[in-house]
């Protein structure tokens, strides 16, 4: 096993995992209010009609070897997303159907923020760093029940979403739950909202009359979050209002995982479904930003940014959310 970290990997480390390991299960219990809660979110959906849409950008601060242009028509079926980010409750319930696995747990360990970490608790759980990366920690034994390290947990962050699911991991939750992680064109046209070519869900304006719509960093990254929006980590699914269609936490909060395949040449169509596979090195598409975003750093918290990670990589602010289409029942 090996950890790296990618130049312009915007804010998420790249674990690299060497070897296949087993995935025996482990079983998780919760209060009858954390099944209840998960329960309610785990229903909750936004059905979407799907149409012609104008798909990336060519923003001028943008990251062009992101493949986020050029601009082009992209027509969708209708389908469904999850209103919200998977939650801690949400995988909970799920990993005390299935007794699931996760990769990091599986591994032993996942990347943390380090200013996540407790300062007097720092020497212990600290392993390695990430270079160039240093503010990511490798942390044995941090997992999505245990997000910053052993002795912490879930239970103050239920309504949160949930972090250190690998792609392989997010993929997993979908199925059970009989629905896909979103292609990187479903996620878009849901994360707009309804509104055209604008850089959020709610306009081409970050802050509005100063009014913060999304969980993201302020402050001197990576050193200093002044947390004017309220949160210095990931916060509750909905914190901040909904976009159009709404959806919450399409921007900021967490990363969330997608179907495709990287490609950063737009060919017309996803990389999902290459008969081939992918190669060594290849990555998935993750979208929306999170919480460690900034713009001296990482402004791809914009509705057309992308970047990606390989399949089997987890970190504290690495999510997902699911989508079902008229085949996908």
């Amino acid at each position: 096993m090996k950890s790296d970290d990618r130049p312009g990997s915007c804010c998420a480390p790249v674990a690299l995992r060497e070897a296949a390991m087993s995935a025996a299960g482990v079983g998780f219990t919760k209060t009858t209010a954390a099944h209840e809660a998960a329960s309610d979110t785990h229903r909750a959906m936004v059905a979407l009609p799907g149409g012609t849409f104008l798909m990336g950008t060519d923003y001028d601060r943008g990251f062009p070897a992101d493949g986020e242009g050029p601009v082009r028509s992209v027509s969708l079926s209708p389908f469904a997303i999850d209103t919200y980010p998977v939650t801690n409750a949400d995988f909970a319930a799920f990993v005390a159907v299935t007794n699931f696995r996760t990769e990091a747990e599986a591994f032993g360990w996942s990347f943390v923020f380090w200013s996540h970490i407790p300062p007097e608790r720092f020497g212990d759980l600290v392993e390695d760093t990430a270079a160039p990366t240093p503010w990511w920690c490798k942390v044995p034994g941090a997992s999505w029940k245990q997000p910053v390290g052993p002795g912490s947990d879930i239970q103050d962050t239920l309504n949160h979403p949930v972090v250190h699911v690998s792609w392989n991991d997010a993929a997993a939750y979908a199925a059970w739950a009989s629905k896909t992680l979103p292609t990187d064109a479903r996620w878009e046209y849901a994360a707009r909202g309804g509104l055209e070519q604008k850089l959020y869900p709610w306009g081409d304006e970050l802050t509005p009359g100063g009014k913060h719509l999304c969980n993201i960093w302020q402050g001197q990254f990576p050193r200093h979050d002044t947390a004017e929006d309220g949160y210095a980590g990931s916060c509750p699914a909905d914190s901040f209002p909904p976009n159009g269609y709404g959806l919450y936490s399409m921007i900021g909060n967490v990363w969330e995982w997608c179907a495709d395949w990287f490609d950063t040449a737009f060919s017309g169509k996803s990389m999902l479904h290459d008969p081939a596979g992918p190669s060594i090195g290849q990555t998935k598409v993750m979208k929306g930003g999170s919480f460690l975003c900034h713009a001296s750093y990482c402004n791809r918290y914009r509705v057309a940014a992308r970047t990606s990670n390989t399949p089997d990589s987890s970190a504290s602010n690495i999510g997902f959310r699911c989508v079902r289409t008229s085949t996908n029942r």
